[in-house]
């Protein structure tokens, strides 16, 4: 059969191109912008109060293992009670859900920032703070889809990303900086000022909707409604797997709980060390931000699903050259090309959706986001005991080699059961 001048063969046809969702359409979308600008004034004070805590603890102790504990707390808490407090969101209106974590909080961490307060307590109130983080994400994570449709979902959940590794990169590059000059309780204080803002956003940009579940005598109890999920997300292949694929952040978000330790082994001058922690815990923040830009801008939705797995295995593979003991300017490259793979999570993020019913996102989001922050607190609370015998640089390096193994055997798994979400995906992205 002759080709045509163009090349191709005369009766076939090419499928159309899959349409990519811009960023201006999205922003275009003035509840998701109130969402948007919100989320992004609270993660920068939480970044700022983190940087606080890191360097104020191992200042005085001098322990890799007590800075790690203490990192540790920003995440462990939603193991407590995070899958069932998430099912608020499915319980009530997701709009007086956020409003309402968000004004818990402002109070809390403005208990924090009032002086002399004992290390238990604050111990406490950023274990409660954590907490509320679970019911506050599960909303917002299931009111996204209601808002963005198709691949503006992927794009917004890109914007979204890239806003909070952007919040962690400034954060905590120029945290040590600001908490050398204004000190650990103003940045508490302007922590608690970020919460109320964006209740503020919320209240005036997000409109009212009624609760997901009727408010009725036969709406099932809290307890139920965690294990309908659990039963949701576990009971089903691919998105056990999805879930899986989100949990393992454990394992390359490591590095940045014992940075400090890090940096100790990078320099060994005091009045540097909250500058290079700095750089260190932002540097993989910074790989995600442009991994996400470019992942969500430049790749097309079914190609995205496609690639998950080796992008997956890309944050983790660098982590092993932690081993040979590189410089500053290497290590910071190779945690940079860490989060660049992280940006596979947007593409987990879309196949999730498409596998749950609306009515129960809340609480299928509110058990992913506990589980990923629990092992993120997890992965760095072992990486804090096994740095105090075996140092951060090999801490990072079976960090990254255990990521790699784990992550290769989920792209197996995914292998099997991705056709039917990519097809759901492309159909999406062609209307």
């Amino acid at each position: 059969m002759a080709a045509t001048k163009s090349g191709r063969l005369p009766g076939r046809h090419r499928r159309p191109a899959e349409r990519r969702a811009t960023y201006g359409e999205v922003i275009a979308v003035r509840e998701f912008r109130a969402l948007w600008i919100g989320q992004g004034f609270s993660l920068l004070g939480d970044q700022l109060s983190r940087v606080a805590l890191s360097v104020l603890v191992f200042e005085r102790t001098d322990s890799p293992l007590a800075t790690a504990s203490v990192y540790a707390l920003t995440y462990l808490p939603p193991i407590v009670g995070g899958p069932l407090l998430a099912g608020l969101a499915d319980r009530y209106a997701r709009r007086r859900v956020m409003i309402a974590c968000d004004l818990l909080r402002a109070v809390l961490v403005g208990l924090m920032a009032v002086p002399g307060a004992s290390f238990a307590t604050l111990c406490v109130l950023v274990f409660c703070v954590v907490l509320l983080s679970a019911p506050f994400s599960a909303a917002r994570a299931a009111l996204l889809p209601e808002l963005l449709a198709g691949d503006r979902y992927v794009a917004g959940s890109a914007l979204q990303n890239m806003t909070n590794q952007g919040a962690q990169m400034l954060g905590f590059a120029v945290g040590g900086v600001l908490i050398m000059s204004m000190g650990p309780y103003r940045a508490l204080a302007l922590d608690s000022a970020t919460y109320l803002a964006s209740a503020l956003i919320i209240v005036s940009g997000v409109r009212r909707r009624p609760a997901p579940v009727p408010a009725d005598e036969n709406r099932p109890s809290m307890w139920r409604m965690t294990r309908a999920g659990a039963r949701l997300v576990f009971g089903d292949p691919r998105l056990r797997t999805l879930v899986l694929f989100a949990w393992l952040c454990g394992f390359y978000v490591l590095p940045e709980g014992i940075a400090t330790p890090y940096a100790d082994e990078l320099t060994g001058d005091p009045r540097r060390l909250s500058l290079v922690t700095g750089l260190l815990m932002a540097a993989m923040p910074t790989g995600t931000v442009v991994g996400a830009f470019l992942f969500s801008r430049y790749v097309s939705p079914s190609n995205r699903l496609r690639s998950m797995g080796w992008m997956a295995m890309l944050t983790c593979a660098p982590l092993m050259v932690c081993a040979v003991r590189p410089p500053l300017v290497v290590v910071l490259l190779l945690w940079f090309v860490s989060g660049l793979g992280g940006a596979y999570q947007l593409a987990a993020n879309a196949a999730f959706v498409q596998c749950v019913p609306a009515g129960q996102r809340g609480q299928a989001f509110g058990l992913v986001q506990s589980g990923l922050l629990a092992s993120q607190g997890i992965g760095i609370l072992a990486g804090g005991v096994a740095a105090d015998h075996l140092g951060p640089e090999n801490v990072v390096a079976l960090a990254g080699a255990a990521g790699l193994i784990t992550s290769a055997a989920l792209t197996v798994l995914w292998r099997r059961s991705r056709r039917e979400i990519i097809e759901r995906v492309r159909a999406e992205a062609d209307t």
